[in-house]
């Protein structure tokens, strides 16, 4: 089978979620059917060369799309048409609703939605990204044949908001990354400057992470006697100014901004952290999360969306819109080693549910489905 998979998000600073979602699946894919053909294509203006060493691996075509200032116009309004370089391939996949590309007659097209937290929470992202959002949620919902959700949650979302066919909608749960080059954690935290015991947090600094009111509960959890600092790793994302406000303020304990890491650094802070906490308002699936919990960390997380789904029982849930409620339940992980060992056990048990290679077979039949 022929398949072309776009990959865009690869291009990005800040890949986020759906840059960790295509850097998993497509090895994973190989890896599951070594008879695959696969061809990846991006609609980039400043992408000479791959950013990932495995993508060297497949055949990459570049889009075309003028005006620069209309991208991804290609995406919206299906003009041009794919090139002849991708003409043979049976299966278009796009993994991003807001770069859903034409495809051809007789060419199936998948369409991975990870959430809507565009509709949902709609504060938390800027306009222009709601207008590009909606209008490929739009045209993922009316041209896909297939459309991958990763939570059960998404796909109940899709059908309560948009006029999709629920027969069209397949959920295929996430993985954890595990990236790992065996190096010593404490070296690690310690070349990265970070306090030696810490409550750590991952993902883009933006609003729908909740991460003010983070910072407000840690700070009432170190004036009650928590020892450790607040590691947030990630890229700064848009509207990030009131969390760096709120950083700024006095206060008890230590709020520290790690920056974007490597896969590798990334997996030694999981490692050293005390604690994982991820409250966000809004996740399509939530793979922080699972990577925690694959590495033994105890975590506290939001009861919304899709987070108890992924979570299970192996987290302590808390509200995400109550300063008293996540306050209690950092207290309560970080002082209670009983408690913390318990969740950690729990969690890399839960987190041993989900591979890429399961994700991966489950894509494969979603691309010969009929």
């Amino acid at each position: 089978m022929k398949v072309a998979i776009h990959v865009d998000q690869m291009y990005s600073p800040s890949p986020g979620g759906i840059g960790t979602y295509v850097r998993e699946l497509v090895p994973a894919l190989v890896r599951t059917s070594p008879e695959l053909e696969l061809t990846l294509f991006h609609s980039r203006f400043d992408a000479p060369e791959p950013p990932e060493v495995w993508m060297r691996r497949f055949p990459i075509t570049r889009m075309t799309a003028q005006p620069r200032s209309l991208y991804p116009r290609w995406d919206l309004a299906a003009s041009p048409a794919l090139p002849e370089a991708l003409s043979d391939a049976e299966v278009v996949h796009a993994p991003l609703p807001a770069a859903v590309p034409p495809v051809r007659q007789g060419q199936r097209l998948v369409v991975t939605v990870h959430d809507l937290a565009f509709e949902i929470a709609p504060r938390t992202f800027p306009a222009h990204w709601r207008f590009l959002y909606r209008a490929g949620l739009r045209a993922a919902v009316k041209r896909a044949d297939a459309i991958i959700t990763p939570s059960r949650n998404t796909a109940e979302d899709l059908v309560a908001r948009t006029k999709v066919d629920p027969s069209k909608l397949h959920v295929i749960p996430e993985a954890p990354s595990l990236a790992s080059n065996g190096s010593d954690s404490d070296e690690t935290v310690a070349r990265l400057k970070l306090p030696r015991s810490y409550l750590l947090f991952v993902g883009t600094l933006e609003p729908r992470k909740n991460l003010v009111r983070l910072v407000r509960a840690y700070r009432r959890a170190a004036a009650n006697g928590v020892p450790h600092a607040l590691v947030l790793a990630g890229p700064l994302g848009w509207n990030s100014q009131p969390l760096m406000r709120e950083i700024a303020l006095a206060g008890p304990g230590e709020v520290v901004l790690a920056g974007r890491l490597s896969p590798e650094d990334l997996d030694a802070v999981y490692r050293g952290a005390s604690a994982f906490a991820y409250v966000s308002l809004y996740e399509g699936f939530g793979l922080p999360i699972l990577e925690a919990m694959a590495r033994g960390v105890p975590v506290v997380c939001s009861s919304a969306s899709s987070l108890p789904e992924v979570s299970g029982d192996a987290a302590l849930s808390v509200n995400p819109l109550s300063l008293r409620d996540i306050s209690e339940a950092l207290q309560r992980v970080l002082l209670d080693e009983g408690l913390a060992g318990r969740l950690a056990a729990a969690g890399v048990h839960r987190a041993a549910r989900f591979t890429w290679d399961e994700a991966a077979r489950l894509t494969l039949q979603v691309y010969e489905s009929r």
